[in-house]
């Protein structure tokens, strides 16, 4: 297995070589700012509440238990704390120079764009829209996690409060899809990081890379190593630590 230091010398020749370069990022991007992702050991599925998190994140469960939905959502889902890491802040400065054309991200944490990234393509949405079933009013996290309320209710006119996340049994925003894979067809490096690739149809998305080089960066082997030019198994901001722009 090569050195850190190897693995970013030749991530960074790769980016050197393109001013075409697409990101597409999930949980493992996030999680060196300290929000916790899914699947890994220490992962939301492997804690114990009284319902499953894949459960308790599902529209039916949403709109059957939601006193008890809130409850995960406000105490795991938001971290008003969180700040971007070294990933984050390098990917921005990538955009800045002209280099990265977009970020495609799973994360619902807003972290890209806090790090100053402007062209982000949310999949899964945002903690930081929510919005009133009936007048659509929006509200930010922040309301969210300070809410008095064990279940978040419009202030103007008394409707329910809805994440603007896509939850499980809920189908991705069409347009998200067609901007994502428009932007991972025309790319000439599709940079993957921080995903096991296993959630669809979101993992389907590496299928309409047409460009030059599929670079894989995760922190364990994912389904689609064998696929890819270059597999980087490293933490994500570790690794993006050490390059520059």
């Amino acid at each position: 297995m090569a050195s850190l230091q190897e693995d970013a010398e030749l991530l960074q020749s790769l980016i050197d070589s393109s001013h075409n370069i697409v990101f597409f990022g999930g949980a493992g991007v996030s999680t060196e700012s300290g929000i916790p992702d899914f699947r890994s050991k220490d992962g939301l599925y492997h804690q114990k509440y009284k319902y499953d998190p894949e459960e308790i994140i599902s529209h039916h469960f949403f709109y059957q238990n939601t006193k008890e939905f809130y409850r995960f959502y406000k105490d795991r889902m938001i971290d008003l704390n969180a700040k971007p890491n070294a990933a984050h802040k390098y990917l921005a400065e990538l955009e800045k120079a002209g280099r990265l054309k977009y970020i495609i991200t799973q994360n619902i944490d807003g972290l890209h764009q806090m790090a100053g990234s402007k062209k982000v393509i949310e999949v899964h949405g945002s903690v930081h829209r929510n919005y009133c079933q009936e007048c659509e009013e929006e509200y930010d996290a922040r309301y969210i996690k300070e809410c008095e309320e064990e279940v978040p209710h419009c202030p103007n006119c008394g409707g329910l409060i809805k994440p603007d996340v896509v939850l499980y049994e809920e189908p991705l925003n069409e347009g998200d899809i067609t901007r994502a894979l428009g932007q991972i067809m025309s790319a000439e490096i599709l940079i993957v990081a921080g995903t096991s690739l296993v959630v669809y149809p979101a993992a389907g998305f590496i299928n309409y890379f047409k460009g030059k080089h599929l670079v894989l960066i995760n922190k364990d082997p994912s389904a689609a190593d064998s696929r890819a030019d270059v597999v980087i198994h490293q933490k994500v901001g570790e690794l993006f630590s050490l390059l520059h722009v």
